[in-house]
């Protein structure tokens, strides 16, 4: 009778490691996405910081890809030496434009926005990223769209609601709810605001442009990991051919020498730009995009705005107002939502194919 408890309490534990395992498995991906949208936050922080005291935005793309090609090089070395994955010239196709729409073009244009507008708008901006990547991934057949379809009315509404959270978290202030600043400097920070105008015009145009590149470039990467699984290696050679390219950007756009030169006030944001962002970050979206795809992997960036206001409070002393509490309300619902959708159409397909599998079994008995 005691050999048969104990029995039963072992199975019992046996079933309970299982299901730990598997909760952990699952709350991998949501897990990785948090974190990189936190280091998003941070990078943001940081490199406006460097704009600010006279880096060249140019300069400071081609050091972060420089720092981030020795980074993930080494861990590719370390990691994937063994790797047997053939490159073709439709990988090295891939990789150059993955370098030129992550690297020359979409962070070059994103370090421009950056430095006409404030780290809080830019982050802001960065939620129109899960929308272009629907857009892009219906296009590209990656994604189901059948609007009669739970699932699919959910990721529209959960976009859509991510996007007005942080349109109205931009165009809309309302009281200060949490503040350390005082009444004067809300008013020095707002007349600093109002003569700058036509720069923030032109940072959210530039914005735009640079999303929609970053956003092309998850969907190319999401294609390109299925011909060359190898996450590490291609995120260094992603690295590899945006230095390339950025630096041919840089000797054609700033010719001065001096550009080039490093400080301890302006090496933090390469250093971090290239390890964090190009290196950690890149590698694991990427883990992220071949378990989840790209949808999954942009729907997070919302909550980088989140943090991003969390930070300017406690770091730049920029206050938290009514107008940014509701966006960041309506940002984590439409979250919510896009989720949803995506685990209700992951519940329908494996519906579906436990269907068509019990079909199959019932004609081969007959």
């Amino acid at each position: 009778m005691q050999n048969v408890m104990q029995m039963e309490e072992q199975e019992e534990r046996v079933k309970g490691s299982r299901k730990w395992d598997r909760v952990i498995e699952e709350s991998k991906p949501y897990i990785l996405c948090i974190f990189c949208n936190v280091c998003f936050a941070g990078y943001n922080i940081v490199s406006k910081v460097a704009l600010h005291k006279g880096m060249s935005r140019y300069v400071l793309v081609v050091y972060g890809y420089a720092f981030g090609t020795l980074a993930t090089a080494l861990f590719a070395f370390l990691f994937e030496r063994k790797n047997e994955s053939k490159i073709n010239v439709q990988i090295l196709r891939n990789v150059f434009f993955l370098g030129l729409l992550g690297g020359a073009l979409g962070s070059t244009l994103y370090y421009m926005g950056l430095e006409y507008t404030s780290p809080a708008f830019t982050s802001a901006m960065a939620n129109m990223t899960p929308s272009i990547t629907f857009i892009l991934a219906v296009l590209c057949r990656m994604e189901q769209f059948d609007i009669s379809k739970p699932g699919t009315q959910a990721k529209i509404g959960g976009t859509l609601a991510a996007f007005a959270g942080a349109t109205l978290m931009t165009l809309y202030k309302g009281v200060a709810v949490i503040t350390m600043h005082t009444k004067s400097s809300h008013q020095t920070a707002g007349t600093s605001k109002s003569s700058t105008d036509a720069e923030w015009l032109k940072g959210s145009l530039v914005l735009i442009v640079s999303y929609s590149s970053f956003a092309a470039s998850y969907i190319l990467q999401t294609s390109t990991i299925k011909m060359y699984p190898a996450p590490i290696t291609l995120t260094s050679l992603t690295c590899l051919s945006g230095t390339l390219l950025s630096t041919i950007m840089a000797g054609i756009l700033d010719h001065k020498a001096s550009s080039w030169k490093l400080s301890w006030n302006t090496l933090l944001a390469p250093i971090y730009c290239g390890t964090v962002i190009y290196g950690i970050t890149f590698y694991v979206q990427t883990l992220v995009v071949i378990t989840k795809g790209p949808v999954f992997t942009t729907a997070f960036r919302p909550l980088a705005t989140i943090v991003v206001a969390i930070m300017g409070l406690l770091i730049l002393g920029e206050a938290i107002y009514l107008g940014s509490v509701l966006g960041a309300f309506l940002i984590v619902l439409g979250l919510y939502a896009t989720l949803w959708g995506k685990k209700k159409e992951k519940e329908k397909k494996s519906m579906d194919h436990g269907i068509s599998q019990q079909a199959i079994d019932i004609n081969l008995e007959k």
